[in-house]
């Protein structure tokens, strides 16, 4: 996908253990959520780059416990595969929505230790409270000059309070991309094969990873 390496400094906006324990999430308004955790995490990435970087697998745990618990994983499956899910038993809907998180684990951690220091502006927020469905609007400023890359988040409000289900990344969606690239390859080899060999995937990366972590 363009730019998924920018996605990770962002998604980590969204993550606080504080912020877990002590407040529930629906009693804030997603650009509240944002803007109020972005300066406990940021420093952490900047802080311990070379321990994250030392270790996948700290990495991973903390993406797993910082970060993807604001997203909905299972919604977002229900959106990448469209036609597909709805004629998948809830087996392969539940392997998928598993083997696509870990996928995203990965993704998201590679991304993490490009971070730079990158300053995020918080464009004017337009959700009313009654919405169901937001769209964060930010952008990352380069230090290299270049143009700032819009980063769109998309909430919706359900009965575990806010949660993530796309991120459109300089205008490309994650859903939709993911979308197209398991579209075509169900309609040639099938559901099953498709989640097999996205598993596989997974498997190789976690071994090399525990590997180097040795």
């Amino acid at each position: 996908m363009k730019n998924l390496l920018w996605m990770l400094p962002c998604l980590a906006l969204l993550a606080s253990p504080a912020m877990a324990a002590d407040t529930q999430p629906a009693q804030k308004q997603p650009d509240e959520l944002v803007k109020a955790v972005s300066g406990e995490i940021l420093p952490l990435l900047k802080k311990k780059h070379g321990y994250y970087a030392a270790d996948n697998n700290r990495l991973y745990a903390m993406v797993n416990e910082r970060i993807l618990p604001y997203f909905d994983f299972r919604k977002m499956s229900q959106y990448v595969l469209g036609l597909a899910w709805r004629r998948a038993s809830e087996a392969q809907k539940q392997r998928f929505a598993d083997e696509f998180r870990k996928l995203l684990v990965r993704t998201y951690a590679t991304a993490l230790l490009r971070y730079n220091d990158q300053q995020v502006i918080y464009l004017p927020y337009t959700g009313k409270p009654t919405d169901h469905i937001v769209l964060v609007k930010t952008e990352l400023k380069q230090t290299s000059g270049e143009a700032n890359v819009p980063i769109y988040f998309t909430f919706y409000n359900g009965p575990q309070g806010w949660k993530v289900f796309d991120l459109t990344i300089d205008g490309v969606s994650l859903v939709t991309n993911y979308r197209k690239v398991y579209g075509t390859r169900i309609q040639k080899e099938g559901l099953d094969a498709v989640i097999n060999s996205l598993a596989e995937q997974n498997r190789k990366a976690e071994a090399v990873a525990a590997q180097g972590s040795k």
